[in-house]
């Protein structure tokens, strides 16, 4: 997700990426086909792989402080919104990827697109987004170098608003778009990057694009089997010994924002049983279990957690009942006065969508959660 002055990709890399004319001049995506309601992948999670925490809520998991904060988030986030859909002011106020991520937030209090207190702002945000659906089936906005963080994160908000509210045929076909386009961007490792050509991968772009996969599987759009399988696999290839997963296949150092992505990227591919994940989120409990210190303690602080906290979730049991009330008391005690959570490098639409989707998720609104 980024800006034309400034990427999120490079920000998590800390890596140039140069920019590519491919970017834009991606070849038509074929046309849409009929929602084909037999999926390829896994039915569903095998019994002997735990429980996550979507049918097992914890013990006070939710309380009035959470309350009251989650409502103080959700009316800064639509006051910010644009007369025309996107959110805040700024170089980053355009991106695609950041108006799908303030839209998921609102979705996860259960509001849709004539539904809900905030259906109207749902609303505007899916406008903005299919108005820049391309017909190469790219979601872009604001001409970056590094694209496909930001259409992955708006193929995600599609899919999730088709699996909710599967009426607007052009969603259905605006998505069915966006996903050829990830199937044909994957490269030979199994991963994508900044860019909509099989080139190389990374871990953080690759989660997003996973993500949009298994949202529009969900929703009954048809995934090639190999498509899933090329990903896990890359993604395995990317573990270190530690747990922690570096940024690409070569070698290099874990971190821990990519090792949340890491462990949501397998849960995502329908991964329940590896020994990928229970050292994956090892690493996560050792070197970014919440402790009070917030986001100016933490490089890509609400990134990292926006994943980390999926991961738990997805894990269940011990892993999330000591995951999530640390991390929630954590985003409650770092909100702004206004009632936004602000990121020290990109804003407060971004931090306030990324920490709002944290904080409702023992709501159980999003289908992303819910298989």
């Amino acid at each position: 997700m980024i800006a034309a002055a400034a990427s999120i990709a490079l920000a998590f890399a800390q890596a140039v990426a140069p920019a590519s004319a491919a970017a834009q001049d991606a070849a038509p995506a074929p046309a849409p086909p009929a929602v084909d309601a037999v999926i390829e992948k896994d039915a569903a999670r095998p019994s002997d792989a735990g429980a996550s925490a979507q049918n097992a809520p914890l013990e006070n998991e939710t309380n009035q402080r959470w309350r009251d904060s989650v409502e103080r988030g959700l009316q800064w986030l639509a006051r910010a919104q644009n007369a025309d859909g996107s959110f805040g002011r700024g170089r980053l106020s355009t991106n695609a990827g950041i108006v799908s991520l303030c839209a998921l937030a609102f979705m996860a209090d259960g509001n849709l697109p004539g539904r809900g207190r905030y259906g109207a702002v749902v609303e505007r945000a899916l406008e903005y987004v299919l108005k820049h659906s391309t017909e190469s089936g790219l979601v872009t906005t604001d001409g970056s170098n590094v694209p496909m963080y930001g259409h992955g994160f708006a193929a995600l908000f599609l899919g999730e608003i088709y699996g909710m509210s599967p009426e607007d045929t052009r969603v259905r076909d605006a998505l069915t778009r966006a996903i050829r386009l990830v199937e044909n961007s994957q490269n030979d490792e199994g991963g994508w990057r900044y860019n909509p050509v099989p080139d190389d991968a990374d871990v953080s772009v690759t989660i997003c694009q996973v993500m949009a996969l298994r949202s529009a599987r969900n929703a009954g759009i048809r995934i090639p089997k190999q498509v899933i399988d090329n990903a896990v696999r890359y993604v395995r290839e990317c573990q270190n010994p530690d747990g922690g997963f570096r940024y690409m296949r070569s070698t290099g150092a874990s971190a821990w924002p990519r090792t949340a992505a890491g462990v949501a990227t397998l849960y995502y591919a329908g991964v329940y049983e590896d020994d990928s994940i229970p050292r994956g989120l090892g690493y996560l409990r050792r070197v970014a279990l919440p402790d009070g210190s917030g986001p100016v303690a933490q490089a890509y602080y609400f990134y990292g957690h926006y994943y980390a906290a999926q991961a738990m979730y997805l894990a269940g049991g011990d892993w999330w009942k000591d995951w999530w009330p640390r991390i929630r008391s954590e985003l409650i005690q770092h909100q702004e006065d206004d009632g936004s959570w602000s990121d020290p490098q990109w804003g407060q639409p971004l931090g306030t969508s990324m920490a709002l989707i944290i904080m409702q998720m023992p709501k159980r609104y999003l289908p992303i959660f819910q298989k």
